[in-house]
């Protein structure tokens, strides 16, 4: 036997080893790509279901610090609902309330039959509305005066601070079995009080003596003043809106200490999820285009849920001028919400659009290279202008320099016309300053080159 022959069984053995351990290898490497998949596809089901609870989540933190911020502070609260009386409907709501309250203590049709003969009650009636008419016409204008607004703010602040101080267990008055905090309109009906006396002196039978409030001080004693003054016993509930009742006062504060630790807990796990998303994903651009829709999502239903709870409450309210009221105050007070839900919404789709832009998919890639072409084709246009601009325009300035002179001062005086702002005045002095300043340099720019470019043409 040769040599060749003895190596052959040796080869062929060598042979099948080798592809025997490239056949384990694949078999290993397609386990650890299947193990790989398997890990990415969880990844990616871990990071979209991150996505959308951090989208949740930061919707329903904006919902939170909102609410803490407006119902939790003061100055805050103040600031919001202070401008309430000035709406239409608000007014409107408020002078019928007003005014029904200033005819249930007065008792005006008892008052008139009084006074008047027997064989003339039956005009009393008639009088009892026209006395309506003037006491609610007198509410609606006090309304809108300054003095009103002064005392609608100092009453709704000494309200919120009472709130505040109850609800954080910091009040020395209130107790968890009996107390209430109110907005009092009994001031206002004070200056009704006082504008009636002025105008039907006779109809209380004695000259009123009552305090100005138009300052927006508000004395202590002012519900004693005003029954001495009119000589009758106030309900204990005259001119209240209850605001709080203290019946809850446990719950009520369990509930606040618990919105507090739950909205810093909230933040924390939003920022604490969208971490974890991009740290979980295995392509964080696909998972920033998941949370820009899912923030879209949450705001649209968190905007729906609201409005839906707020159908609810309205609905609780008399139809008319009561409801129409409520819905407006809902409505100014969560105008700031709404605000922050919009810029949700278009963070959330710009986010969105943004991450699919940059991704790889055809659109995206051409639209990509037609921006780039686009922008080159107009830096190559814009240069070629900036050029040409440099090279003729000042000739032309030169040329047309009254033109543009007398041009410049009418826009001046157009612009001065539509904003009228002295901010806006000096703003436009100084863009015709610095206009009618470049048309004059530019001029005599052109004339000096074209002198010397005379003179050479002249010498030779």
């Amino acid at each position: 036997m040769t040599p060749t022959d003895d190596s052959a069984p040796e080869s062929a053995d060598e042979l099948a080893l080798l592809r025997a351990e490239v056949s384990a290898l694949r078999g290993r490497l397609a386990r650890r790509r299947r193990r790989a998949d398997a890990v990415a596809v969880l990844r990616r089901g871990c990071a979209a279901v991150l996505a959308a609870l951090a989208a949740f989540a930061l919707v329903a933190s904006v919902v939170g610090l909102w609410a803490a911020n407006t119902t939790l502070n003061t100055d805050r609260w103040v600031a919001t609902v202070g401008p309430l009386p000035k709406d239409p409907r608000i007014a409107a709501a408020v002078s019928q309330y007003t005014t029904t309250e200033v005819f249930d203590v007065l008792d005006v049709p008892a008052r008139l039959r009084a006074v008047l003969p027997a064989q003339a009650a039956f005009v009393a009636a008639p009088l009892a509305g026209q006395v309506r008419d003037t006491v609610q016409k007198t509410v609606t204008r006090l309304l809108q005066t300054e003095q009103f607004e002064r005392i609608w703010v100092e009453a709704n602040r000494r309200a919120h601070r009472r709130a505040l101080a109850i609800v954080e267990g910091r009040s020395s008055v209130a107790t968890a079995h009996a107390d209430h905090v109110d907005i009092d309109l009994l001031p206002l009906i004070n200056q009704v009080l006082r504008e009636l006396g002025a105008q039907l002196p006779t109809l209380f039978g004695h000259k009123l003596t009552l305090p100005d409030l138009s300052s927006g001080a508000i004395p202590a004693n002012l519900r004693a003043t005003v029954q001495n003054a009119l000589g009758v016993t106030l309900p204990a509930n005259f001119a209240q809106f209850t605001v709080y009742d203290a019946g809850r006062l446990r719950a009520v504060q369990l509930a606040v200490v618990r919105a507090k630790r739950s909205l810093a807990l909230l933040v924390a796990s939003t920022v604490a999820l969208l971490v974890a998303a991009l740290v979980v994903s295995p392509a964080r651009r696909r998972t920033l285009l998941q949370l820009g829709i899912w923030l879209v999502v949450a705001a649209v239903v968190t905007v729906a849920s609201l409005r839906a709870v707020r159908d609810q409450l309205l609905a609780q309210v008399p139809a008319g001028t009561y409801r129409d009221g409520t819905a407006a105050a809902v409505t100014l007070v969560t105008g700031t919400l709404r605000e922050r839900g919009e810029q949700v919404i278009w963070l959330g789709a710009g986010l969105a659009v943004v991450a699919y832009l940059v991704g790889p998919g055809r659109l995206p890639v051409r639209l990509r290279r037609y921006t780039v072409a686009g922008a080159r084709t107009v830096a190559r246009r814009t240069g070629r202008g900036l050029r040409v601009l440099a090279a003729e325009g000042p000739g032309w300035t030169a040329r047309h320099r009254d033109a543009l002179r007398v041009g410049g001062v009418a826009v001046a005086a157009v612009l001065a016309l539509v904003f009228a702002s002295w901010t806006a005045l000096a703003w436009i002095a100084v863009a015709l300053a610095v206009f009618e300043v470049a048309v004059t340099i530019a001029g005599r720019t052109a004339g000096r080159t074209a002198g010397r470019t005379a003179r050479p043409a002249r010498a030779g």
